[in-house]
């Protein structure tokens, strides 16, 4: 599947997908996206924990990963399992022409970035004290989760319009089971059918105000 490189308006960049028509972040900005919309709305709700297993559906370059594990310097009492799932990684050269530097002002950015996109698939590795990464190259609907639990899952997949599959009912049945009581589920998506859908699992649906571009995301709560 091709991949062009773009710059979104904040001045971070991302990937076009011409075969899907869609781009692997929000065209207004990368990294504020991501921020808002994982971080602000999702790991920040479980501070009050001493360990997070988070699962990441949709990989992708991995600004999630980095993001959560710079966002766990300042927390040395909390540290994160994570978990990313991806079907089709990014190669070495790829990853090189993404550079969130300007955006992600962290004096150990590039060491972090380059830890989290070299370590090995199907391979667990310690980044910092407090963050280990486990990559795997899977569709989601392959995965065994069955295996697992989580506390917050980051949903990350192309859009219900470039990918319907991905947000079919059958996909988050497994995601419910698997999550931890009290754990989130939070995706950028606010799309009516995908809420009914995990209303009807069993999910506790909230509407969050979005980033900037975007009227509404949603976070689900299993209770």
């Amino acid at each position: 599947m091709k991949r062009e490189f773009r710059v979104t308006k904040d001045g971070s960049p991302t990937f076009y997908i011409p075969e899907l028509d869609e781009h692997f972040h929000s065209t207004h900005g990368a990294v504020q996206e991501a921020k808002h919309v994982f971080i602000q709305n999702g790991l920040n709700y479980l501070n009050n924990k001493i360990e997070i297993n988070i699962l990441e559906i949709g990989f992708g370059c991995g600004l999630n990963a980095l993001l959560t594990c710079l966002e766990m310097e300042s927390k040395n009492s909390l540290s994160v399992n994570y978990l990313g799932i991806e079907s089709t990684p990014l190669s070495e050269d790829e990853y090189l022409k993404l550079d969130f530097s300007k955006q992600i002002n962290a004096d150990n950015y590039f060491s972090l970035y380059k830890g989290i996109t070299d370590a090995n698939w199907n391979e667990t590795t310690h980044i910092t004290p407090n963050f280990k990464i486990l990559k795997i190259k899977s569709k989601i609907q392959d995965f065994d989760l069955s295996r697992h639990t989580f506390d917050l899952i980051y949903y990350d997949a192309f859009g219900p319009r470039a990918q319907q599959e991905m947000w079919e009912k059958s996909v988050f049945l497994p995601l419910y089971d698997a999550l931890n009581t009290n754990g989130i589920l939070v995706t950028y998506c606010a799309q009516g059918q995908f809420k009914r859908n995990l209303k009807e699992i069993g999910f506790f649906v909230e509407a969050k105000p979005g980033p900037p571009g975007k009227r509404e995301m949603t976070i689900a709560r299993k209770f």
